[in-house]
């Protein structure tokens, strides 16, 4: 009995000791399980980095997709926040914030080399006395949770009696600046007790909140400005961010300065309906417009061609006045418009938008994009308008404006490589027709016969670019790009019985490469480009043909001095197969005296030919007679080039009024043609003339703006601009016609606290200068100068 019951019991020790084994082995390969889940479970982490624009959250986003672990990664430059998702072990947060400090964005635990940051692009220069401290003894960290150890997601962290805080991120963290105001650390969430800490140097800080009835929440926000400028960047760049398009209900690019102080925007008139825009009181093919810092509206293109960009489609303008860099070209006369377009990687999966007017004007967009991995990125952009309803608001017998059909549409993709390497291509399409003239025309079926009068537009354009460069990532700073881009437009054109035809082929190159030399405070850019236009046009029943070719070089010098000089130098040399040789020489300096002061100089040369049928091609709907003095066989249209000298000084300020932030900002701008190509209404009201410049052609441009917000989420602006524009018309010096003296800007800006958006934009313009009609019969005399006039828009 007593064997038996051994035996049972050694049975039973066994069993128990299988059964130990057994739960260990299941215990580790949960454990093993879970661990390995845990690894592949991505975690997300924020950090600050400071930057400015579309290409500052190219350049972040790349810095930070090259760290091993991490997966994806998205900056707003509305917050400066960068958040990534990382999985695995081998991740480095330290070595990701020296990834992004390398190509010259400071994060909250690394500051950028000056080296680094001072060859940013102008408009990514940011202001980096904004956000936190860069040294770690000026910041708090630390996590909030729950009473069960989890994070609570969007607590805030403030200092006691300061509006200085902070949300905690995904995983319950948060980083807030010290204050010498005071040490004690308020965190509060709803449904969570607010609590108060007494926070002691050297310690992170572990915070458990317990549950409440009692709810309190604190958010501290901070406002940036719809429109931005830099106080550090040796080139006034103007940041026109989304934020200010949205104040004006603007459908395409030639409708988004509504807001913009600095520039005029008109319609040319009731034919062409388009709408030029002007600065420094100069006409638009006088600025150059670029699309991601390449040639974008030029030659055929000059007056229809901001049509081309959809308003929806764009997250940002960069605008500057005066002389630009010699990198981007030699046709910069009155200043440069570059515009970005919304970015694959971090745009809205889809988008759409829909307008609608009382006057018959109907226009869709579609955004569309999809991430395929951490390399590659595509992004379609869709437009269509339609006008079809006809106008005569003023019984005139003629359309107030065209009767029109658009369909314009961008496909771009973007690879982002190892080792710095980063592609982009895109490829956009437009098809436009527009018609107008005496009601009814448009259901005439012979409108070539004259039974009414009309005239008709019709474009067909094709475009294709990329973008290759590469950031050398063990030697920060120096970087290659390379630029390409190829365009195709066919303009058919009628005015009543006038034919206007025309057909271009462009090409463009443009090699940058970019280091320092010795040390951070001298930086250069140099590179090679090539531009090729080749025209056929038929115009005043004549064909027109030109074929231009300008190989260049280029290199441009900064230096640095005590962080308050900065030099910018550059030179251009190209050469012109129909014009030789010529030089682009162009200067910057600035001066900071202040962290919220900075005064700039400028000077440089332009030159550009001028497309003279396209920029000018309502004329074909009057009845004069055109005459063209070109006498060269060898020039285009055998007249010479543009060539001007633009210089300037601005001075910016911001200060406070009370506890308003406020910015004033002075300018004055002065260019002088060498050369211009002259449109002569003056000398016979029955004829137009086109000329070379014989005498003086000047313009002085001075403007005064002023930026407060007179409460909180109001904003004002206020502005006065002088422009005396004068040329020689025959042996007269006369003022530019149709252009105001006098321009007064006033824009009120309030959104509430719920997302409501309410704006109010006044425009005065003085009186213009008629062109001469005193040779006309009495009854079709016209005064000297038009009334002046206001415009009021608000939404």
């Amino acid at each position: 009995m007593f064997g038996c019951c051994h035996q049972q019991l050694h049975s039973i020790h066994l069993a128990m000791k299988l059964n130990v084994f057994i739960i260990c082995v299941l215990s580790m390969t949960l454990v093993t399980s879970l661990t390995a889940q845990k690894k592949n479970v991505p975690n997300t982490l924020s950090i600050w980095v400071n930057g400015n624009c579309g290409m500052c959250q190219e350049r972040i986003q790349a810095a930070a997709l090259t760290r091993p672990g991490v997966k994806t990664a998205e900056w707003s430059a509305e917050t400066r926040i960068l958040t990534v998702k990382v999985l695995g072990d081998k991740f480095s947060e330290s070595d990701l914030h020296h990834n992004i400090a390398a190509v010259g964005h400071d994060t909250d635990q690394e500051k950028a080399p000056d080296s680094v940051y001072e060859k940013l692009h102008a408009c990514c220069l940011y202001d980096r006395t904004l956000g936190p401290p860069t040294s770690a003894n000026q910041q708090q960290s630390g996590r909030v949770l729950d009473s069960e150890n989890l994070p609570l997601i969007g607590a805030s962290v403030y200092w006691l009696g300061t509006n200085l805080g902070v949300s905690t991120d995904d995983n319950g963290q948060f980083i807030i600046d010290k204050t010498e105001a005071t040490q004690l650390l308020v965190v509060s969430y709803i449904g969570f007790k607010t609590d108060t800490i007494a926070v002691k140097d050297g310690f992170d800080l572990d915070i458990t909140l317990s549950k409440s009835v009692t709810l309190n929440e604190v958010e501290v926000r901070y406002r940036r400005k719809s429109t931005e400028l830099s106080f550090f960047a040796p080139i006034q760049v103007q940041l026109i961010s989304e934020r200010e398009l949205l104040k004006a209900a603007c459908c395409n690019l030639s409708e988004s300065f509504e807001t913009t102080p600095a520039v005029d925007v008109a319609f040319t008139d009731a034919v062409t309906g388009t709408r030029q825009i002007q600065l420094l009181g100069l006409s638009g093919p006088n600025i150059q417009l670029t699309r991601e810092n390449m040639p974008d509206v030029r030659g055929l293109s000059a007056l229809y061609g901001m049509n081309y960009t959809a308003g929806p489609w764009m997250e940002g303008i960069q605008l500057s006045m005066g002389a630009g860099s010699v990198v981007n070209g030699f046709e910069a006369i009155a200043g440069q418009i570059n515009v970005e377009l919304r970015k694959p990687e971090n745009t809205d999966l889809m988008y759409l938008n829909v307008y609608a007017s009382e006057m018959g004007r109907y226009e869709g967009n579609a955004n569309f994009s999809h991430v395929f991995n951490k390399q590659w990125s595509t992004g379609l952009l869709l437009h269509g308008k339609s006008q079809q309803r006809a106008l005569d608001h003023n019984h005139d017998g003629f359309l107030d404006n065209p009767l029109s059909d658009a369909l314009v549409a961008i496909n771009r993709w973007k690879y982002q490589g190892k080792d710095g390497w980063q592609v982009q291509l895109g490829l956009k399409g437009a098809l436009l027709n527009d018609k107008s003239g005496v009601g009814g025309f448009h259901q005439d079926q012979e409108l070539h016969q004259g039974h009414l009068w009309g005239a008709e537009v019709a474009t067909r354009r094709m475009e294709g670019w990329a973008k290759i460069g590469k950031v050398f990532q063990q030697k920060p700073g120096a970087s290659i790009g390379l630029q390409l881009s190829a365009m195709s437009h066919e303009q058919k054109a009628f005015f009543g019985l006038r034919r206007v035809d025309g057909d271009q082929q462009s090409a463009y190159a443009n090699l940058i490469y970019q280091d320092i030399l010795g040390n951070t405070n001298h930086q250069y850019k140099t590179g090679l480009s090539f531009q090729w236009d080749k025209f056929h046009e038929f115009a005043n029943n004549q064909w027109f043909h030109r074929n231009e070719q300008i190989p260049g070089a280029f290199f441009e010098y900064t230096y640095h001095y005590n962080k308050q000089i900065t030099a910018v130098a550059g030179i251009r040399a190209d050469h012109h197969n129909n014009f030789g040789f010529f030089a682009t020489p162009r200067l910057h300096l600035s001066y900071t005296p202040g962290e919220l002061s900075v005064i700039r100089l400028s000077a440089g040369r332009g030159q550009r030919t001028a497309s003279i049928w396209a920029e000018n091609i309502g004329i074909w709907a009057s009845a004069r007679n055109v005459v063209l003095h070109g006498n060269d066989d060898q020039t285009p249209y055998g007249l010479q080039p543009e060539v001007a000298w633009n210089s300037g000084i601005n001075f910016t300020q911001g200060f406070a009024l009370g506890s308003r932030a406020a910015t004033f900002t002075s300018a004055y701008y002065f260019t002088n043609f060498s050369n211009q190509i002259v449109i002569d209404f003056d000398e016979n009201p029955q004829q137009l003339h086109i000329y070379n410049l014989e005498g003086r052609s000047y313009s002085h441009s001075t403007m005064a703006q002023f930026d407060l917000e007179l409460l909180p989420r109001l904003d004002a602006r206020l502005a006065y601009r002088f422009n005396d524009v004068r040329s020689t018309y025959g042996n007269r010096l006369l003022e530019k016609p149709l252009l105001s003296r006098h321009r007064a800007f006033l824009n009120l800006a309030y959104a509430t606290e719920s997302d409501w958006h309410f704006d109010l934009t006044v425009n005065w313009q003085g009186a213009k200068r008629i062109p001469g009609t005193a040779t006309n019969p009495i009854e079709f005399q016209l005064p000297e100068r038009s009334p002046d006039f206001y415009i009021v828009n608000t939404q």
